[in-house]
Formats: C-alpha cells, structure tokens, sequence
C-alpha cells in the first residue's frame, strides 16, 4: 500500500503531497479493522480510488477526497471534523460524495429520486461524480468477491454510470465498467459472445501483431514520425451491443480489433492518413475526420477503414497524445479546476442544462422522461449545412433538430432538407446526416408534435409554446 501511496504523492507538489498524505492517515485511522469482503484491509478500496483519480489527472483535493470518501458513512467522524481538518473545498465533496452513497437501484421511484441527486450534485461540481465513477470502478474490478448483490451492482454501472461516463466523454472508462458488467447481467450472453467471437478476435489480434512491422517501415520510409502503434480489440458489451444491430454478421465488424496510431501533431495525423491511403486502399464511406468536426464531446480522431495486408479489411485510427488522453478520459483529461470558473463549458455544452434542471421545479416524471433522454440514449452526431456538429439522440427528428439550433425555428418548422432531400419533421435522422430546417411563416407547435420529438429541450419548448397559444 505504501508503494502506491508513493506513487500518487510523487505526482503533486510538496505541498499538495502533504494534503494527500494527511488524508491517507485519517483514512487508515477512520477505517481500523475494517475489512473488505474480500478480506483485505478496507483501506485498500480509498486507496485504489486515490490512484484512480490520480491517473484522471484530477487535483490533489479531489485525490484527498477520494481517499475520505467512506469516512462519514463507515466510522463515528462527522463532517464537521473533516472540515476542520481538510477545510471546506474537501469537506464539501466527500459529504456530497456521501450523499450519492446512497444512490441505489431500488425500485424506480426510489432510483429517479436518487440519480436526481447524483444529476444536481454534478452540476455544482463535476469533481463529485468523477469520485463517484472511481469509485464504482473499483468496486466493479473487486466485484468477484463481493458477498452482497452483484446483479445490482453490475445493472447499476450498465444502465447509470457507464452511460454517465460516456455522456462525460470518458470511453475507455465506459468500456471497461461495461465489461466488467456484462457477466454478471446478461451471463448466458457473454458466455454466447465468447464462444461466438474468441477465435475471430483472437485472428485478428494476431494479424494485427504480424502487420505491425510493415505499418511502421512504411511510416518510416516516408519519414512520418510517431510516438507508438498499438492493436486494440473491441470492448464486449460494445460489441455484442453492435452484432444486435448487424444481426450478429462478423462479416459487418470492421473494428473488433483497430491499430491505432499515436503521433507528436495534427499535421502529422493528415500526413498519415494520406501514407496509408497510398499503400492500401480504402472502403468508401468509412474514412471519419474527428479532428476538423469534432463529437460535441471533445473527441477527436482520424477514422479510415482500408483493404490492408493479405486483403483484409483493417480500421486504423490516428490521433495525437492529448487526443488519445480525451478518448480514453474525456472531461477528466484535461480538467482543471483552477484554470478558471468553467473551464469545460464549451466541450460540454450539455451541463448547462443541469444547471437548469437544478433551478427548476421538475417533478419525478418530468425528470426521469429528460433523463433517459439526455443520458441513457445512444448518440448520433449531424451536421448543420455550415458544418457545425450538433449531438442527438437516436431516433432524433429534424424538428429536434430544429429545436437545437433555436427555439424559434423548431416553432416554425414545416419540413427539412436532409442530405439534399426534403423530409418531413417525423424523420428520423441518421449519424452523419446533414440537415437544413425549411420554415413556414404560418406554422405552430402542435400537440401532435409531442408524440414523436426525442429531446427534452424540444419537448420543453413545445410546451411552454402549447401553453402560450392556449
């Protein structure tokens, strides 16, 4: 323990390191003779989350109180002695912290009532749920051992906290709570997927390895500089997710296993590209450019798709240092809570919206309806005609669309424009679409409207406007 101890505190100053380590001490104290179901000292669990948030990159108050994150619910401390001790900025995200403690499965009035809490606590301080998340990814990698209900553990982390991680752009950490998951929801199911695609992922990963050699002569021969090349298989409940929508062909399953390509600049993620172009191939309609239209949440990336060695279909993705780190850690990469008063606003337009919430008085349903729609739905991205990327649920109609350029031409939307096509406002809209709203001087919401629009803002604003009319 003492060695990872070490590890975090080397990563802080000499005064951030003492903070950490007098939070270590009170931790060990608050937990004396505790242990885990695993038999091990309970203090391991605070730790491991302090090494997790360490590796998020996260300030040394939030390492501080991860380590104090159990303190007020598994000893006789009370908050008052923490903020004596830590002051108030620590205080008040381990007693937040503790609040979402009790954020639990358990029935569905009781589970709206609760992720309200964990929605508000993360519009004040986004730090809270990023404890929260090392948190449960702890206790999902230690879960073999738990002795209570691990169904319900595991269904949490599928159906809140990783749909949570991902809508905070973290998809590694999305990716490996899923996994960690999916055994102990669907178990016939991940027994299925493992027998159905080990030998295939387990080809292409031997591919991968053998193409690696020839991959890096052709960077260097064409004097490309890069950091690392790596293979990277698919995440399973992704994948068994996607073979749902492709009707379980592997021959539709581009990416079960991707190289990815880390090099020093942007220039030379281009340059890349267009090498790897010039020796294979590529398959139409599959070359993404993250980079100049980035996801609504900060992702970025070159995708290309290309007929590689040996014929074989091959994804490769190119991006920079900084952008693999948003990839995999999203908000967390490049938070820093002294940069300024919102220093991720603008990638993450979306908590925003949370700060609205919180100043409304939304009832149970209310809330619940706007949640599963702006948390739990899967994503699309569109576009509008100048390029700007716009982020939609799926099944997202134009009117949404409409509705989240501006609130006056979802009013007035009689149809769209989608790919050079007229539609009509029940559309549904399809990532990558491209959509422009055609208006009429005359047109009104109507009642009708609420039946099929996806987003709460258009759901919002369609009622507000409902009410105006009479």
């Amino acid at each position: 323990m003492q060695e990872i101890l070490a590890k975090i505190l080397a990563k802080y100053s000499p005064t951030e390191a003492e903070t950490i380590q007098k939070a270590y001490t009170f931790a060990e104290q608050a937990h004396t003779d505790q242990k885990r179901d695993s038999d091990e000292d309970y203090i391991t669990h605070p730790l491991a989350v302090a090494q997790i948030l360490t590796d998020f990159n996260m300030d040394h108050e939030t390492v501080a109180a991860g380590l104090l994150h159990d303190a007020l619910e598994e000893s006789n401390y009370k908050i008052e002695t923490i903020e004596k001790e830590f002051g108030p900025k620590i205080s008040f995200l381990v007693q937040s912290v503790t609040k979402l403690h009790r954020v639990s499965y358990s029935g569905e009035k009781g589970f709206i009532e609760n992720f309200h809490k964990m929605i508000l606590a993360t519009a004040k301080d986004i730090r809270v749920v990023l404890i929260k998340l090392a948190d449960r990814l702890h206790n999902l990698e230690t879960l073999d051992t738990f002795k209570g209900n691990k169904e319900r553990i595991a269904r949490e982390a599928l159906e809140v906290y990783a749909p949570l991680a991902s809508r905070l752009g973290m998809g590694e950490l999305k990716g490996i709570m899923e996994d960690y998951a999916f055994p102990y929801v669907y178990p016939e199911e991940y027994k299925n997927l493992l027998d159905f695609v080990k030998d295939q992922i387990a080809e292409n990963k031997k591919y991968a390895e053998r193409i690696k050699p020839a991959v890096e002569k052709i960077l260097k021969e064409n004097n490309i500089r890069y950091i690392r090349l790596s293979a990277r298989a698919k995440h399973l409940y992704s994948l068994w997710r996607k073979l749902q929508k492709y009707e379980f062909n592997l021959e539709r399953m581009y990416d079960l296993v991707a190289l990815r390509v880390i090099v020093p600049d942007i220039v030379s993620c281009y340059e890349t590209l267009g090498v790897l172009h010039k020796y294979w191939q590529p398959l139409p309609n599959r070359i993404k450019d993250y980079i100049a239209l980035p996801k609504p949440n900060g992702y970025q990336s070159l995708h290309t798709t290309v007929f590689c060695e040996e014929g074989k279909i091959t994804e490769f993705q190119i991006r920079t240092e900084e952008m693999n780190k948003n990839a995999d850690y999203g908000i967390a990469a490049h938070w820093s809570y002294k940069e300024s008063k919102n220093p991720i606003a603008k990638k993450y337009s979306w908590l925003h919206q949370l700060s609205e919430w919180q100043n409304q008085d939304l009832n149970s349903e209310d809330f619940w309806e706007n949640a599963k729609i702006d948390f739990f739905k899967d994503r699309i991205f569109v576009y509008t005609p100048r390029g700007d990327v716009i982020e939609l649920p799926e099944e997202a109609t134009p009117l949404d669309f409409a509705y989240a350029i501006h609130s006056d031409l979802g009013d007035k939307c009689i149809q769209a424009k989608v790919n050079g096509k007229i539609m009509g406002i029940t559309h549904t809209l399809n990532d990558g679409d491209i959509i422009e709203v055609v208006t009429g001087k005359n047109q009104k919401p109507s009642q009708d409207w609420l039946r099929f629009i996806k987003t709460s803002k258009a759901r919002t604003k369609i009622k507000e406007r409902l009410r105006l009319i009479g």
